[in-house]
């Protein structure tokens, strides 16, 4: 094509923009690496064991003085650093609270790779802790699939992931806590000091319960690469028998699976291994959910695989070839939830979608599959086995009354449209009560006061609410997760 006198001097204009962005792209990468490095150092590598203390002293004092500077008269909650990790909902009332900044919650204090111990403030993100702890060839005992969730969410809002069917969720690796009260005390908390009780009732409290401000937890032997191998199995009985029999064994690091239908269940086992002849990775045209059905095995850098479903574990998106060439390596976990928090008002809050992860019984596994396929019948289904490691003190006594499993299966349902009128959130909340099942709390919650607290410990929520938040400054459990979340202003 000749170029018209009118075109041609858009040919330069056009270079030129081309150019600017080009620019404002490298800076901007820079600049994110940059920012990357400074999170992922290590603080006692740089500075005195004094220093370290009285840098972070002063953050945790910064925050008390907020607290109690705060009439009592409004809800508060917390603004962080890293992306919302909850399911976002239309109407939070979250979004209009007061709100406390803990952003500077980022440090990396220590990481000791003789007692395999690493303490770190509540802000640090998964993705920088990994890289942080590799360069002692350790890793975190539990990493969830998401990159930017953080260490302090992690305890929150109960994270686990394949190596959960050894050792439990994350909180279960952790020895110590640092806890702000609303009334701006600083609580130091252990398993078995004088505040045992509010160091157990942290795990799955939604920041109803106080500021974690610090964390101690445990770290285990790492190497360079996972080798993992697909196990296909035909039916349920089939599945869990491998799940089982692996879990008796102790003989793998890692295990996860996708159920991708009722007649294809994938059982994910993982090793760690010093080499690997060659690595996949998941963080941009390929997806990692279906890779399980098509092929026997694979090898993954260890960072890779521990965020190999960070573009989306069973709800991928974009799904296309071509919106996943154009935008995939774009659209990480993070930057997902970002947009999705800032986008909820187009949220459908009278039907939303189903994202929620259930834990059953092994036992009751059958009996959930059964009544699901025939009700709801969305799959495919993320699924992690789960040590019973402890009987929680944040559940009620009666959920373990006569339960002898010594393990759990937490199936992950994530993507399901709810299109016949029916609440599907509500239908799961009650199979699972009649089950002796629990769900995660991050999603839409329908419960009444008296079918929640049948479940959660209110004896134990209780007494800790009294010693941490007396004026109920961060809303009650029920009220948080099951009334403002969902634009309800009353508590039920």
């Amino acid at each position: 094509m000749q170029l018209t006198a009118g075109m041609r001097p858009r040919l330069p204009s056009l270079l030129t923009g081309l150019a600017v962005t080009a620019g404002a792209i490298a800076i901007g990468n820079v600049v994110a690496r940059r920012r990357m490095h400074r999170r992922q150092r290590v603080q006692s590598e740089l500075q005195s064991p004094a220093n370290c203390d009285a840098l972070h002293a002063a953050k945790v004092a910064r925050i008390a003085t907020q607290l109690r500077a705060h009439s009592g008269t409004r809800p508060v909650s917390l603004r962080k650093q890293a992306p919302p990790h909850q399911v976002p909902k239309r109407d939070d009332l979250r979004q209009r609270d007061d709100k406390i900044d803990i952003s500077d919650l980022t440090d990396i204090i220590d990481i000791d790779p003789v007692n395999r111990t690493c303490t770190a403030e509540a802000g640090v993100m998964f993705n920088d802790l990994v890289a942080a702890t590799l360069r002692y060839h350790l890793v975190p005992i539990i990493v969830p699939e998401l990159a930017t969730i953080t260490i302090g969410g992690a305890v929150s809002g109960c994270s686990i992931e394949s190596m959960s069917f050894r050792y439990g969720g994350f909180h279960d690796t952790c020895v110590e806590y640092e806890v702000v009260t609303a009334t701006g005390d600083v609580l130091v908390c252990t398993p078995d000091n004088s505040n045992a009780l509010v160091f157990q009732m942290m795990h799955g409290s939604f920041g109803t319960l106080g500021i974690l401000t610090k964390l101690k937890f445990r770290l285990v032997s790492a190497r360079p690469f996972v080798h993992v191998t697909y196990e296909k199995y035909g039916t349920l009985a089939e599945y869990r028998d491998a799940i089982w029999r692996h879990f008796k064994a102790e003989d793998l690091d890692f295990m996860d699976g996708i159920i991708h239908s009722p007649e294809e269940y994938v059982l994910s086992v993982g090793r760690f291994v010093d080499e690997a002849p060659y690595t996949n990775r998941y963080d941009w045209m390929k997806i990692y959910y279906l890779s399980t059905h098509t092929r026997t095995e694979d090898y993954l850098a260890t960072p890779h695989y521990f965020f190999r479903y960070d573009r989306g574990v069973t709800n991928v998106h974009p799904k296309s070839f071509l919106g996943r060439l154009l935008f995939g390596k774009l659209l990480d976990s993070g930057t997902v939830m970002r947009a999705a928090d800032k986008l909820r008002r187009f949220i459908d809050s009278e039907h939303p979608t189903v994202i929620v992860d259930v834990f059953l019984p092994l036992s009751k596994v059958g009996d959930f599959l059964v009544w699901y396929e025939r009700e709801l019948g969305h799959f495919p289904l993320w699924c992690v086995p789960y040590r019973r490691v402890r009987d929680y003190e944040w559940i009620a006594d009666s959920f373990y009354a006569g339960l002898d499993d010594e393990l759990f299966l937490d199936l992950a349902i994530y993507g399901m449209k709810q299109t016949d009128g029916r609440n599907y959130h509500k239908l799961i909340e009650d199979k699972l009560r009649e089950l002796g099942g629990i769900k995660t709390l991050i999603s839409h919650n329908y419960y009444s006061r008296d079918e929640f607290w049948s479940t959660w410990n209110k004896r134990n929520y209780d007494l800790v609410k009294a010693i941490t938040d007396p004026h109920n400054v961060f809303r009650d459990l029920y009220t948080k997760t099951c009334r403002a979340a969902m634009g309800k202003t009353d508590s039920g």
